[in-house]
């Protein structure tokens, strides 16, 4: 069984950076040694953002894109291995989700796309990549989303204690580790996304930071109705989506209804969406003793709150304090998936996302042997 030292990388729906992580990992343990968040240049930004939203493309220029995120990811992957002074052959697999830039999981041909060509990482690294992990399960009639929930469930499930895991990203997820139960998980609908893309419409800015400019709004109740009835939100689980159905446009749609809105009022209202649809899944879903956050809308002191003030009785606080940093969470998870990969163990649960079975999820893109070695 293929153990020691793997590299996780996520770029995720937030588009907020490239986020890598080391870490060690075996049967027995998953220890984090490093990380960084490696920035994604705007022009790139922007035409990922496109995609998501529906931009129409060439296949030339989808292309170019594939490639473009493939050089990112690398140069993310080096920054990391020269900032610990590591060689290639100190690592034995990077695991690369991809950048999701379409997810259509229902339909007579459901289908997801991450970009980001991994024979760039392996040529530019010289270390074997594991990526490519949602297909698999979509092939076996699950979401192919979320992945997540397995490696909460190994790294932070409780005997006795009901816990949940909630990462909010651009989109927010929940695991349920209900102990005596199957785990459970599914997408709540958006995270980050919406707060994010606003804000950067308004002010060009990624993000609203400490919810200042949230904190300065105040909620409008009909924009606030009219996006919870949305039908999406009454879907049973399993469950997921992405940018390319809430986006701009989706927000653009209720706002034509409210006009004249002050934009931080606006702000204020989504990100009252987010906590909201949050807070109900986690009550329609039994409830919990400990809600354990993660992604960058741990950081967001006004979700935070609204999620405590929700959820009374539960104890909302961040994967951080249960030992693993809320910000490296996804990317440690794809590490851990690309040990699975190798180890030739399911990294699907089909409880989660529908699939029939347990699978080894992935596509495996070798290294070059290396000459001392042959």
């Amino acid at each position: 069984m293929k153990s020691g030292r793997f590299i996780g990388v996520m770029s995720g729906t937030s588009l907020d950076g490239v986020d890598v992580v080391l870490a060690a990992i075996d049967e027995t343990m998953v220890a984090q040694q490093a990380s960084l968040t490696y920035p994604i240049p705007t022009p790139l930004k922007e035409a990922v953002l496109g995609i998501c939203q529906g931009q129409q493309l060439t296949l030339s220029q989808l292309g170019r894109l594939d490639v473009q995120l493939g050089r990112l990811f690398a140069d993310a992957v080096l920054a990391l291995m020269s900032q610990e002074r590591l060689l290639a052959e100190d690592i034995v697999a990077i695991g690369c989700h991809g950048q999701t830039v379409w997810h259509e999981p229902v339909g007579p041909a459901a289908h997801t796309m991450q970009i980001g060509d991994n024979n760039q990482i392996v040529a530019r690294t010289g270390v074997t990549v594991v990526g490519d992990f949602r297909r698999r399960d979509m092939a076996l009639g699950g979401q192919g989303a979320p992945l997540v929930p397995a490696f909460h469930n190994a790294l932070l499930a409780h005997p006795v204690e009901r816990r949940m895991v909630l990462n909010i990203g651009g989109i927010a997820n929940l695991s349920l580790l209900i102990p005596g139960q199957p785990v459970r998980g599914y997408d709540t609908g958006p995270g980050n996304m919406l707060i994010d893309a606003w804000i950067w419409r308004q002010r060009g800015k990624p993000y609203d930071k400490d919810a200042e400019w949230a904190s300065s709004g105040k909620v409008i109740l009909p924009l606030l109705q009219e996006m919870l009835s949305d039908p999406w939100f009454a879907l049973p689980a399993p469950k997921s989506t992405g940018r390319e159905y809430f986006n701009l446009g989706w927000l653009e749609r209720h706002l034509m209804r409210h006009p004249a809105q002050q934009p931080q009022d606006v702000q204020a209202t989504l990100a009252e969406l987010t906590a909201i649809t949050i807070s109900e899944q986690v009550l329609l879903s039994g409830g919990c003793e400990r809600l354990l956050v993660c992604g960058g809308g741990g950081r967001n002191p006004l979700l935070m709150a609204r999620l405590a003030g929700m959820l009374p009785g539960t104890e909302v606080t961040t994967t951080d304090e249960a030992g693993i940093s809320g910000d490296d969470m996804e990317a440690l998870a794809f590490a851990w998936l690309a040990w699975r990969t190798l180890a030739g163990l399911p990294g699907n649960l089909p409880s989660v996302t529908g699939a029939a079975e347990a699978s080894v999820l992935g596509a495996i893109y070798p290294a070059n042997p290396r000459k001392n070695q042959s």
